[in-house]
């Protein structure tokens, strides 16, 4: 039996309906499948790592649950907050995503700079003071995705500064996009990429008059992963430093609403800072946003090229192209989180993660062991002298079942530390706590 329904296919089906015919068809195709194309891979992909930090650590924790398939995992790593959201918010996107199945209700494609309502929420609430306009803020699907797409903006012919350690997606977006040398086993470190060692010894703050002169400089405070949030007068020495180079700061302050003493929240804060800084933030960890993906850049208008054109237009542009925009949704959640019962609600869980890290400083402080962070950041940065950061990785999760993150993963300067996360439910925090203290006490 077979299905062709035209007369002249007539011969063509017999034939290929015959065993023979059809065996040498699925040869051909396979042949054909098995094949390479005649396209070149990307060479910058070729110069990353063999994998991206929390890939790696997740890969290790899957192979520990097969090991050990009875034993109470304890996660400390990734850093993915834990605690439901406030019923307001979870409320006010179900709402509006139930309002989408009626006629009155139901909403299309919104602006690519995201709701105007959104916009104005996020000026007002966190730079009121500072004056940043609405129009200035850019709506997104997370401060990753803006740092990707600020690297196209800006293209693969600037010079770029990261700090020593680093969250890795600075330096990989660098990579990918072309700014980036090859990775040099010995010292760890890419080429071209000007490595700003911010460790105690410096008062984890780069040394700026030791520091060469880059294009862009990637600055996160409070930073991932020492959660170190920079002073006013640390930050007031980076616009200057910026000014004087000519260059561009992307200010990353996904960890903001975290900083419970007058280091500031925003580097608009600081004066000049509209000429030399965007900022990017985010609703993941204030909000409890991590798997809702919202975020934000502010691109102010003073900012400019050499020559003059305005830095915003340019990123509307690569905005309008490359995006359609955050998910209505998950807008309407961003809202309800900005509105006075809203805001007050998210800022009670990220006091309840303040207090496991808290819970977990006092922990590592009562071992002797040197802890920095874990007060304005929901990151412990702790030092574990003349050890290897995998090596402890390894020895903390064999014999704790504790998932930590190993400091030499965010840059050569994170050797020897490890990255401790407060985000967990509490009942965690403290068998964590308790299980860290039987295996070093």
């Amino acid at each position: 039996m077979h299905y062709c329904s035209s007369p002249g296919n007539s011969m063509f089906c017999r034939n290929f309906m015959r065993p023979g015919i059809i065996q040498a068809s699925l040869k051909t195709q396979k042949k054909i499948i098995a094949g390479n194309t005649k396209v070149a891979r990307n060479v910058n992909m070729e110069k990353l790592r063999s994998g991206y930090l929390f890939p790696e650590i997740s890969m290790r924790e899957a192979q520990h649950i097969e090991k050990y398939p009875d034993a109470k995992l304890i996660s400390l790593g990734i850093g993915d907050t834990t605690e439901p959201l406030p019923d307001i918010i979870a409320s006010s996107m179900a709402n509006y995503a139930r309002s989408l199945s009626t006629a009155d209700g139901y909403r299309g494609y919104g602006a690519e700079q995201g709701n105007k309502a959104l916009r104005k929420a996020i000026a007002e609430t966190f730079y009121r003071d500072v004056q940043i306009k609405e129009t200035e803020v850019f709506v997104s699907d997370g401060s990753q995705c803006d740092i990707t797409r600020l690297q196209l903006l800006f293209g693969s012919n600037v010079s770029i500064a990261v700090q020593d350690p680093t969250f890795p997606a600075y330096v990989d977006s660098s990579v990918i996009i072309g700014q980036a040398g090859d990775f040099e086993g010995k010292s760890r470190m890419y080429g071209n990429i000007e490595y700003m060692k911010c460790v105690p010894q410096t008062s984890l703050f780069p040394d700026l008059t030791i520091t060469a002169r880059s294009d862009i400089i990637f600055f996160c405070s409070p930073n991932n992963p020492t959660g170190h949030a920079a002073t006013r007068q640390q930050l007031e020495q980076l616009v200057t430093f910026a000014k004087v180079n000519g260059s561009i700061i992307i200010f990353d302050s996904a960890y903001a609403a975290y900083i419970t003493d007058d280091s500031p929240r925003s580097i608009f804060e600081i004066p000049g800072a509209r000429e030399v800084a965007i900022e990017v933030s985010s609703f993941s960890k204030f909000a409890g946003f991590t798997g809702i993906r919202l975020g934000w850049t502010v691109v102010p208008e003073e900012l400019s090229f050499s020559d003059g054109f305005p830095v915003i237009n340019d990123f509307n542009r690569i905005v309008c192209t490359c995006f359609n925009g955050a998910s209505s949704i998950a807008q309407a959640g961003g809202l309800a989180c900005l509105s006075p019962e809203g805001f007050a609600a998210v800022c009670s869980i990220t006091d309840y993660y303040k207090e496991n890290a808290k819970i977990l400083r006092n922990t590592f402080d009562s071992l002797g062991l040197k802890v920095y962070g874990g007060k304005n950041a929901p990151y412990l940065w702790v030092h574990f002298p003349g050890s290897k950061s995998w090596d402890v990785f390894t020895e903390i999760l064999e014999r704790t079942h504790i998932i930590t993150v190993p400091g030499s993963g965010f840059g050569p300067g994170g050797e020897e530390f490890m990255r401790i996360s407060a985000f967990g439910h509490r009942e965690s925090i403290l068998e964590a706590a308790r299980r860290l203290e039987n295996l070093y006490s």
